[in-house]
């Protein structure tokens, strides 16, 4: 005959291990090893520790949001290049379209700088370019009026978002934004401290 012969239940609730009562009752331990901090009260470990190594979560490689992606990037041309090209040797409208057009740049996939860099030996334009592109440097700005021509800044999207008009002597942003809002609020609060006055935020 065998024990679960004898009933149902026969071994079914097995006595708990009565841990920390010497090695006749089974681990004089309580099963938490013999040092360190896990044989201590009072210790608790997170799930994922690993024993001081670097962690699997901090190995991994970092994927999401990054600022990179709002970079303003350009096409760079200089004015060398455009009047030394065939379609604007007589002068002529500049844009990117038209230097698309002309080989210049790749595509419109990205805002269009014009810089002041003339030919070799060259101290000034001698051709009439009206030029319509997101930025003109000061230098470029300079010699394309000088030669009677014009320029027309249709600024990037950070520009605009910002309220920023380039073709004015006073480029300062209208639109403030947060960070620009904060900014001139700590500026306007050192310059009240450096008068010995105490400028609080609105609703303090």
């Amino acid at each position: 005959m065998m024990i679960h012969e004898v009933t149902a239940i026969a071994g079914a609730n097995k006595k708990r291990k009565r841990v920390g009562r010497g090695r006749a009752s089974g681990g004089k331990r309580a099963g938490r090893g013999q040092k360190g901090a896990g044989s201590r009260s009072g210790n608790s470990r997170l799930a994922q520790f690993e024993g001081g190594q670097m962690p699997f979560f901090r190995r991994m490689p970092k994927m999401g949001f990054n600022n990179a992606n709002f970079k303003t990037r350009f096409w760079i041309v200089n004015l060398r290049d455009i009047v030394a090209h065939a379609d604007f040797a007589k002068g002529g409208s500049v844009t990117p379209e038209s230097l698309i057009e002309a080989g210049l740049i790749r595509d419109a996939s990205r805002d269009v700088k014009v810089l002041g860099s003339l030919p070799e030996g060259a101290d000034k334009l001698s051709v009439k370019l009206e030029v319509a592109v997101s930025r003109v440097t000061d230098s470029a700005r300079t010699l394309i009026t000088d030669a009677g021509g014009s320029v027309t800044e249709t600024g990037t999207r950070r520009d605009r978002i910002r309220g920023v008009d380039r073709n004015s002597d006073d480029r300062a942003p209208k639109n403030l934004t947060k960070k620009l809002a904060k900014r001139q609020w700590h500026a306007r609060r050192q310059d009240a401290f450096a008068k010995g006055e105490v400028l609080k935020p609105k609703g303090k």
